[in-house]
């Protein structure tokens, strides 16, 4: 790897994230068709309306004023002069585009990036990689995509609670950021609308429910009927006709039908009484709660498990309201550790 370009300045460095988010948004149909379809080709669970959808949230990161209001904070020691050092990231392929975030805070805060990418998320990342060296070529010199990222001064792995085992035991000696497996969570009152229920099927349904911050499971109040939830959802009916989601959901249905495992079905989405958070794909779980202070008390002796919360309006203390699980703002970190932070407070 070469050495920093010392003309690579801050300023720099934001307008071509800036100018990334305005190449997103001026792709013509032609190009992002032909993207699209090669990015499924590779994992047929990147359809077109997802990977679309992704790529709009990228743009609102790769706004100019939402980078610096980001990045106002941390001037003090952006301005600092510092060694680049190399950070290995091993980044998920869950949903697309999901280890930009991190990608984007490696090269933000000045270090260099050695980036483990994901066979099921590769060809997007290495494909806003390039646009982004073609922007600004220096940054050639600030990311490389080794087979091996065990030369890294730090490291930032994301992946599943046993994948984490490993990252403990590889890159444990060293500073780290290391996230396991996590859901969102939503607690239902039993005042919402139909319209509360259709956002709330964003937060289930989105991506297919693999995000970490995908609602894997809703509180409900004793005795809740789920009548109105089933109404509110039914909009979501086309999701059976993925291949891939169809087949979990017969999966899913056919050990809940032999164990037997009681549950209720509408057709699309198996709803599975369980205290755990996390659920299969094409299963959401439910609990049900007697009071909201025992709910609270709950939810903070899981919060290790637990991406975000939402609830009606974003009533329910701590939470977010339906519909905004999938567009986290730049400052919203995974698993609530600041990554910029992290790196900008990294020395030799």
């Amino acid at each position: 790897m070469n050495t920093q370009p010392t003309t690579l300045t801050l300023a720099r460095r934001v307008e071509a994230f800036v100018q990334l988010g305005q190449h997103l948004k001026n792709l013509s149909g032609t190009e992002k068709s032909t993207l699209f379809q090669s990015i499924e080709a590779r994992n047929p669970w990147f359809t077109p309306e997802n990977l679309d959808f992704a790529l709009r949230a990228l743009e609102q990161y790769l706004d100019a004023t939402a980078l610096q209001t980001w990045l106002q904070p941390y001037l003090p020691l952006l301005e600092q002069a510092r060694p680049a050092l190399p950070v290995g990231v091993v980044m998920a392929g869950n949903i697309p585009a999901v280890g930009f975030h991190d990608l984007l805070c490696v090269l933000l805060s000045g270090h260099k990036l050695l980036a483990k990418l994901s066979s099921d998320d590769e060809v997007l990342m290495r494909y806003l990689i390039e646009q982004l060296c073609r922007i600004e070529p220096a940054f050639k010199d600030f990311i490389e995509l080794p087979e091996f990222i065990n030369q890294a001064a730090a490291y930032i792995a994301t992946g599943s609670n046993h994948s984490n085992r490993y990252f403990k035991h590889y890159f444990g000696k060293k500073p780290h950021i290391l996230r396991g497996h996590r859901n969102a969570v939503a607690v239902i009152d039993g005042k919402e609308t139909p319209e509360d229920f259709m956002e709330l099927g964003k937060d289930i349904f989105r991506y297919f429910g693999l995000g970490c911050r995908n609602v894997s499971k809703v509180y409900v109040p004793r005795g809740y009927d789920f009548e109105a939830f089933f109404e509110g959802i039914e909009p979501y009916r086309d999701i059976i006709n993925h291949h891939k989601y169809a087949n979990n959901y017969e999966y899913n249905k056919a050990v809940f039908l032999v164990k037997p495992v009681a549950h209720m079905d509408n057709g699309f989405l198996l709803l599975r009484e369980a205290p755990e958070i996390a659920s299969p794909v094409a299963v959401l779980h439910y609990e049900y709660y007697d009071d909201a202070a025992a709910l609270q008390e709950d939810l903070n002796k899981q919060a290790d498990a637990i991406q975000c919360i939402l609830s009606r309006a974003g009533h329910f203390p701590g939470t977010i309201p339906f519909g905004q699980a999938q567009t986290p703002r730049l400052n919203d970190y995974a698993d609530g550790i600041d990554t910029m932070q992290f790196l900008l407070t990294l020395s030799n």
